[in-house]
């Protein structure tokens, strides 16, 4: 999982829509944002994990009131204020949108909260952003599982928790979901489910069934029709933003100061659909390699029993055959013999000529032999082309992605310059043209998500259908289910022992990792250890014997961390090396709220100078005091974007409080314009 941005509305302090918190990754990893006690830190926080999970940190209080106070009280009564976090993220070669949202009503004598609701759309190389067909809890929790999400989103003052929790299974069977492990999980869950079927009696499909499938039927062939009816209108509207859009180009080509900027971003958008067309094209040619070569990767056993079995034939005489049994069957039946000798029946040559009939060899043996000697060389030579194609074709989907990802940053540069151009016709027409690519790009995802919806319809229209088609199953197959009963229950064992194997294989490499890390940052003798359960704790060796250690806060916390880098670490490198277990778990983000609070200098230099290379994202939330000297000093290299939260405080006698960044005051503290508390999000700009 790859965090791209965050944005928030009438969450909690932050009053309206923010803007978009664009979180940095690859080279410069690191996202600071900064903020006092009380602006907003701990809800940034929350808003990650309450998107995702619908989960909240300890110390964030009032879980029932996430709306806005001020939204609710400009609002008229019974009218809705939406209230919503959404994220955007990468995971694998894909791209997701989270959206979690719900509702306050203030009534006359209260104020209502509706339950949340999440939505998630996913775009892949095409750009295309589809409805998935499972639920949106399902895909989530299978790239970063709910029950781990507290150590990739923690409060870094209560993180020493995660080696006091009480639930250390639910750590064993998340870490399992990361491993890939779940995938066999699921496996030996089907399997039995098929188990269990296969030692049901056949039942038969009666015809008050048929009547119950003809209703659905029916009502999903409406469902159909209504949403395509809404696909027409879609058209229509998103005709009308293209021509807009085109409107607004053309005026901006006007102004002779952005001609150049105009130009580029021209050249770099015609790129940009170039690049998608390919990937698409590469993605296509892998699929149509695997489904039609792939299993030539699987054949090279039998391939070589094979070869065996004819070298066995060659050896033994009979291949290539000398005489065919039709041959010998010819000569008894026209009783004589080659030699002019007649072989009537009972005669002692008769009995002579018979016996060839069990020496000679079978006609259709040769021809079968010759025949699938030369259908296995022909799988051989297919190899090695199959996995130069499979190559091939990852090769041009990496470069096409990076090539797309060096663009996206481009034009977002130049959308920058030209939102900020002197001229302010310029940038007006440039806000203009990004209002509109947006309602552009929402009525493309509301499309294709209406067309997934269509296709799963007509995909269950067309089941329907074929139960109406045949509504009784056959019978009489006791005997062929009781042979895949044994077959089943055959995988079963054997996908059990694989399972205890990886298990036990990864949790000594998880171990090892986790005892590096922690060395490198404690002072102290002490060695981490990790149960069967994945239970932490810290030993000291006395002589020979192994004495547990009553750990001090600060331990906790790098052991913690220790721990959740160690996850990271590991699961990336098996994940590289066992590519066929799952999807691609191997990359993650922390995001921590006060990292530093109770630890001395020493450890947080030494932790600071770690986090960034603990994982493959890190986003930060600290005071002013917390990010001072030493964290600053071994944080500020990987550093690629900075946030300032600025709280509005109503209060008239407040304290204003600033921060510096590069000469330049970024308010930390001032007052509200009125009655209401609220917090800003300022992006620090370093291209002033």
């Amino acid at each position: 999982m790859k965090l791209i941005s965050l944005k928030l509305c009438n969450f909690r302090q932050f009053y309206g829509c923010t803007p978009e918190i664009i979180l940095s990754s690859g080279k410069h990893n690191t996202t600071i944002i900064h903020g006092n006690n009380g602006a907003g830190k701990t809800t940034i926080l929350n808003a990650f994990t309450w998107v995702l999970y619908e989960k909240f940190s300890a110390a964030f209080a009032s879980e029932e009131q996430l709306v806005n106070k001020r939204a609710i009280s400009e609002a008229k009564l019974n009218q809705p204020v939406e209230c919503y976090v959404e994220l955007r993220f990468d995971h694998g070669s894909k791209r997701y949108q989270a959206k979690r949202l719900c509702r306050a009503y203030r009534t006359q004598t209260a104020i209502e909260q509706s339950p949340s609701e999440l939505y998630l759309q996913i775009a892949g190389d095409d750009g295309r952003w589809l409805l998935p067909q499972q639920l949106p809890e399902d895909i989530i929790g299978r790239i970063l599982p709910a029950s781990l999400h507290q150590y990739f989103f923690f409060d870094g003052e209560r993180i020493e928790h995660i080696v006091r929790s009480a639930q250390k299974s639910e750590i064993a069977e998340a870490t399992k979901t990361l491993l890939g492990v779940e995938v066999l999980n699921r496996s030996l869950k089907h399997l039995k489910e098929a188990k269990k079927s296969l030692e049901l009696e056949l039942s038969l499909i009666g015809d008050f069934q048929t009547k119950k499938l003809l209703e659905e039927h029916k009502k999903i062939e409406q469902e159909i029709a209504d949403f395509l009816s809404i696909q027409v209108e879609i058209d229509k509207e998103l005709s009308n933003q293209d021509e807009l859009k085109k409107t607004i180009g053309d005026r901006l080509l006007q102004f002779s100061g952005s001609q150049e900027l105009q130009d580029l971003r021209d050249e770099l958008e015609t790129r940009e659909q170039l690049i998608r067309q390919q990937l698409k094209q590469a993605t296509d040619a892998l699929k149509r390699a695997i489904s039609t070569r792939a299993y030539t990767a699987m054949l090279s056993e039998t391939t070589t029993q094979f070869r065996a079995i004819v070298e066995d034939l060659r050896e033994r005489g009979e291949l290539p055959i000398g005489i065919k049994r039709q041959f010998v069957r010819d000569l008894l039946n026209q009783e004589r013999c080659i030699c002019g000798n007649q072989l009537k029946e009972g005669s002692d040559a008769h009995q002579q000529v018979s016996l060839w009939m069990n020496k000679a060899g079978i006609a259709d043996v040769e021809e079968t032999a010759i025949r699938m000697s030369t259908q296995v060389d022909e799988f051989e030579k297919q190899l090695p082309e199959f996995w130069r194609e499979v190559d091939r074709q990852q090769a041009n989907l990496v470069q096409g992605r990076t090539e797309l990802s060096q663009i996206e940053t481009q034009l977002e540069d130049l959308r920058q310059k030209l939102r900020n151009f002197p001229n302010e016709d310029i940038s007006q027409l440039q806000k203009r043209l990004d209002e509109t690519e947006k309602k552009i790009l929402e009525l493309t995802l509301e499309k294709g998500s209406n067309q997934q919806k269509i296709e799963w319809l007509k995909t269950n229209l067309e089941t329907k259908s074929k139960q109406i088609a045949k509504y009784k199953m056959n019978e009489n197959k006791q005997s062929l289910a009781q042979r895949r009963i044994c077959a089943t229950q055959d995988s079963i064992e054997r996908l059990i022992e694989v399972r205890r194997r990886l298990e036990q294989q990864f949790r000594s490499s998880l171990e090892r990792r986790l005892q590096e890390i922690f060395t490198s940052i404690s002072f102290t003798p002490y060695l981490p250890k990790l149960s069967d359960n994945y239970e932490l704790r810290l030993v000291e060796n006395t002589g020979a014997k192994e004495t547990n250690v009553a750990a001090s806060t600060g331990e906790n916390q790098i052991l913690s961390l220790s721990f959740i880098g160690g996850i990271i670490d590991r699961v990336r490198e098996w994940v590289q090396d066992n590519a066929l277990m799952g999807p691609d778990s191997s990359t993650f983000p922390i995001v921590m709220d006060s990292p530093f609070g109770s630890l001395d200098e020493i450890y947080r230099r030494k932790i600071a100078k770690t986090l960034p290379r603990l994982a493959n994202q890190l986003v930060v939330l600290v005071t002013k005091t917390q990010w001072r000297g030493e964290v600053a000093q071994e944080m500020t290299y990987c550093v690629g974007r900075e946030y300032v939260l600025t709280y509005n405080s109503p209060k008239p006698d407040c304290e204003e409080d600033t921060i510096e960044f590069s000469g330049v005051h970024y308010p930390l503290v001032k007052h509200s314009p009125n009655e209401f508390e609220y917090t800003e999000i300022v992006e620090v700009d370093y291209n002033f």
